[in-house]
C-alpha cells in the first residue's frame, strides 16, 4: 500500500513516515521544507519518495496523490502567537491548503487522516474534555482547525472518509525550536544553563503525549472501520506547567531556578483529553508516560 504524508519532514510528520516505513508501506513525503527538516528523515530518507511541493499547490498534489491508498495531512501551520500576526497566512495554509487535500481525496474515493487540535476546545469549563464539548477556540490558529473540521463534516457528507485528531499537547524529538511547544523549549533553555520561563503563575494545566504515540494513532485511524469524525489524542493525564518545568529540571540534574513571565494573549488555562472514544473507534492509548518520554527524547545520555 502506498500513502502521502503532506508535512511529512515536520515534526509528527516524519515520526508518521518512520512508522509507516518501518511497518512496510511505500510513503511519498510532501513537504514545502519551510518548516521542515531533512533531518528528521535521515533514517529512511533512501526508502521514501520526496517531494517539495506546497499543499496550496492543487494540481500538483493531486497529480502525486493519484494510485494512493490514503492520505495523513499533517501540513499546517501551528503558532498560536504567529496566528494573530499572520491572520490571511494561517487561513491559506490550514483551510485553504486543508480543503485541497479533502477535494482530491473525494474524486479518487480515498481516506484521509487529518491533525486537527485540541485548540478548537477553547477554554472548557471542565476537564476532562470528551469529543462533544462545546467548540469554541480562543485564537486565530484555533479557528482555522475549527473551519477545518466544519470542512471535513461538509466533505463527509459527500461521501469523503475523513477522520480528525485533535492532538492534545505533542512532544517528542524533531521539533523546530521556533514553533516549538514547551518541552522543548524548556529543554532548550535548561541545557543552556537558563532557567525555564514560565508564563503567568504555572498553573495552567496540559495533557502531554509522545509523538511516537501520535504517529500510531494515526496509523490506526487509516486502519479502522471508522470512517468520519473527529478523535481526542492525549493520555487523559492533566501536568502543570509549573509540574513539568520542575520534573525537567529534576532530570537534568542541575540546580535552576523558575523564571515567570507575563501569559501571552489566547493561552489555554486548562487542556486534558476524554480519551474514551479513541479506545472505542480506534483501539488506541498513549504508551508512554511522561516521566518515561521526557527520559528518551531529552534526557537519555
Amino acid at each position: 500500500m502506498r500513502f502521502v504524508v503532506t508535512g511529512g519532514a515536520g515534526f509528527i510528520g516524519s515520526h508518521l513516515t518512520k512508522l509507516l516505513v518501518n511497518s512496510g508501506y511505500s510513503v511519498d513525503v510532501v513537504d514545502n521544507m519551510h518548516r521542515g527538516n531533512l533531518a528528521n528523515l535521515r533514517e529512511v530518507i533512501n526508502k521514501i519518495k520526496l517531494h517539495q511541493i506546497d499543499i496550496l499547490d492543487f494540481a500538483a498534489i493531486k497529480e502525486l496523490v493519484k494510485g494512493a491508498d490514503g492520505i495523513f495531512h499533517q501540513a499546517a501551520l501551528t503558532s498560536v502567537i504567529e496566528s494573530y500576526a499572520q491572520k490571511q497566512r494561517y487561513f491559506d495554509v490550514n483551510v485553504r491548503g486543508t480543503e485541497n487535500i479533502f477535494k482530491i481525496a473525494n474524486e479518487y474515493g480515498i481516506k484521509v487522516v487529518y491533525a486537527s487540535s485540541s485548540s478548537v476546545y477553547g477554554n472548557p469549563h471542565t476537564t476532562p474534555i470528551s469529543e462533544e464539548f462545546e467548540r469554541n477556540p480562543i485564537n486565530p490558529y484555533g479557528i482555522t482547525k475549527l473551519e477545518d473540521e466544519l470542512l471535513a463534516k461538509k466533505y463527509s457528507e459527500i461521501g469523503t472518509k475523513i477522520i480528525g485528531l485533535r492532538y492534545f499537547n505533542v512532544y517528542g524529538s524533531g521539533q523546530n525550536l521556533d514553533y516549538a511547544g514547551v518541552i522543548t523549549k524548556f529543554y532548550d533553555n535548561i541545557m543552556n544553563n537558563k532557567s525555564p520561563v514560565i508564563f503567568g503563575d504555572g498553573m495552567q494545566v496540559r495533557d502531554f503525549v509522545s509523538v511516537e504515540d501520535v504517529a500510531k494513532a494515526n496509523l490506526l485511524s487509516m486502519q479502522s472501520q471508522f470512517d468520519f469524525g473527529f478523535i481526542n489524542i492525549g493520555t487523559g493525564i492533566g501536568t502543570s506547567i509549573k509540574e513539568l518545568a520542575k520534573i525537567m529540571i529534576s532530570l537534568s540534574g542541575k540546580q535552576l531556578e523558575l523564571i515567570h513571565g507575563n501569559l501571552p494573549e489566547g493561552d489555554v488555562k486548562s487542556s486534558q483529553a476524554d480519551t474514551a472514544f479513541a479506545r472505542q473507534t480506534i483501539s488506541w492509548q498513549y504508551a508512554t508516560p511522561l516521566s518515561e518520554g521526557l527520559k528518551k527524547f531529552f534526557f537519555n545520555s
